[in-house]
This record gives C-alpha cells, structure tokens and sequence, in this order.
C-alpha cells in the first residue's frame, strides 16, 4: 500500500431543481445510490440580496462532487459514506473568549432567521460552483455568547467521530478538522453558517448538520459539521495549514495573482462547464470584503 505525506495530497483527492422538490428521494448520480429524503426537511428561508446573480449547479452537482476527507479523499466518497453521519443529537459549543458561553442544539440554530444566499464556491484545486445556501450569519451568533474585548480570533472544529467516519482511519490530516477566521472576518455579512442548500437540510456530503460558508476564500476555510466554535486572542491552528504551511496559508483568501506552489490559481472551471474562466480576486467579492486587508501584503499573508 502506496502511503503518502499530508503535503503530496490535494484537497481535490480530499440534481437539478425539480428533482430536490421530491421529498421521497433522490438520486446521487456518481455515488449511484437511492437515499431515502425523510430527513430532508423542507427549510423555510426569505431571499438575500447577498446573493449572485448567477445560475445556481444543480443539486447532483452539488451533492454528488465533494471534498470531505473524513468520508474519504475521492470526490464520490462522501456522498457514498457521508450517510452514517448521525447529525440528531447535535450541539455546537460556542465559548473561550466569551461572556456568555452555551452550547446550541442543532433545533436552536434552526431558530435563526434563515436566508437563502446563492454564493461561488471557488476550490483551491481550481474547480468552483454556484450553490444555493440556507443559512443565517455567524455574527448571529457570536453576538449571542457576548465576545469579550480579547477576542481577537475564531476557531472551528469538525466532529470527531471515527466510528461513523471512515476516513479519519487514514491519517490525511490531524483530527479533528480545525479551521479559523479573524473576529472581523467572523463577523462580517457575508460569513455564514449554513444549515441547509437548495431548500432543504444539507446532506452529510455537504457538511451537515451545520457548515460554516465564507464566500471569499478557498472552499477548505468553510468547515462542515461543526461541533465547536472557541473565540481566540491568538491566531488558532488550522488543518491544511499545518499540514502543508508553504501551501496553505491562515487567510487563504481567493487571490489569482498569488499560485500555489504546485499549480496557478488564475483561471478555474465551474463544474458542468468545459472551458475554464478567469478567476476573480476575492472569488468575486472584492467590493465586499477588500476593506478587511486594506495595508496588508496579501502575498505574504496568503
């Protein structure tokens, strides 16, 4: 058996609308399996005019091609395993830097006021799509644990749960999947935490029961299942970033002009798409969010 370092694998190893309004079932086109839907609850969401304009991929698309190396490296993987994932009971423990710590059961997160955002998804391996969130912003809840005056950062771990994730058996990377924001980055409009796509619950291959989602950075910043949110004074340890530091930096923002070490990031090819197309700075959400690095070398800090 052929094993390899953490820094020779890529993240990328790592249904159309009608059909997701059946609620019986749907089909996971390249897993070729017939899941059943009954878990798939329907989520009541107004319009955000954060959202695109552009066509959203369809929801085969969506569910069926993943990056989620707790379910396996392969993108089929996680829609074949991500099934065992028990995502009731949930609670995501929010506290460190915080006046009022509590850990909220996932039927208190569905409490927020939900939005549907249409949001890019831009990889760091060069392929993006157009996915229809159902979520509400994290500052929602950050405001709710009162951050003290110290925090200065935000850091996220995935569940850890090897009985229900194969992949975790390889040692791809560190478990549990850690990630991090700045406070500023936390709390802005756009950064949200998404309960569901396209109407409905996210599946397990999308990160259920609770993913965060922030628009202007490399897909690997928007960690799935979430089980714990620690407001930080320091900057907080994150998994690719340990993994492989020359190649995956803490802010990973989506930066064409600055490649990776092993391949550009100028152009990129949106998933149903043949021809690839020029990648924007920020993903495309430069008026948004620039103002966050104003005076930084967006080189350096990668």
């Amino acid at each position: 058996m052929l094993i390899r370092r953490a820094t020779d694998i890529l993240p990328s190893e790592i249904t159309p609308h009608s059909v997701y309004l059946n609620r019986r079932q749907f089909m996971l086109g390249s897993a070729g399996l017939l899941l059943p839907v009954a878990s798939i609850a329907a989520l009541p969401a107004s319009k955000s005019g954060y959202s695109t304009a552009e066509k959203p991929n369809s929801r085969q698309d969506i569910t069926s091609y993943n990056n989620y190396y707790e379910f396996g490296t392969g993108k089929d993987e996680p829609a074949i395993h991500a099934g065992r994932l028990k995502t009731r009971p949930w609670t995501v423990a929010v506290g460190g830097e915080a006046g009022k710590p509590h850990s909220f059961s996932i039927e208190e997160l569905l409490k927020f006021p939900l939005e549907e955002r249409i949001y890019r998804l831009r990889c760091v391996e060069g392929w993006s799509m157009v996915i229809p969130w159902v979520g509400f912003p994290l500052a929602s809840l950050l405001k709710q644990v009162d951050p003290t005056s110290r925090a200065k950062y935000v850091a996220f771990e995935t569940a850890l749960r090897p009985g229900e994730m194969p992949g975790v058996a390889r040692r791809v990377l560190d478990w549990p999947y850690r990630e991090g924001l700045r406070i500023d980055e936390a709390m802005h409009p756009l950064t949200i935490l998404a309960v569901g796509l396209y109407g409905e619950a996210l599946p397990g291959q999308n990160g259920a029961p609770v993913r965060l989602v922030v628009p202007w950075k490399y897909g690997f910043k928007s960690i799935k299942s979430i089980s714990r949110i620690t407001l930080l004074e320091k900057q907080p340890p994150t998994s690719w970033n340990m993994a492989a530091p020359s190649e995956y930096g803490f802010y990973s923002n989506v930066n064409p002009a600055v490649d990776h070490p092993r391949w550009s990031q100028a152009s990129e090819r949106r998933i149903g798409e043949f021809l690839k197309r020029k990648t924007l700075p920020f993903n495309g959400y430069a008026d948004q969010v620039a103002g966050l690095y104003r005076g930084m070398d967006l080189v350096k800090n990668f």
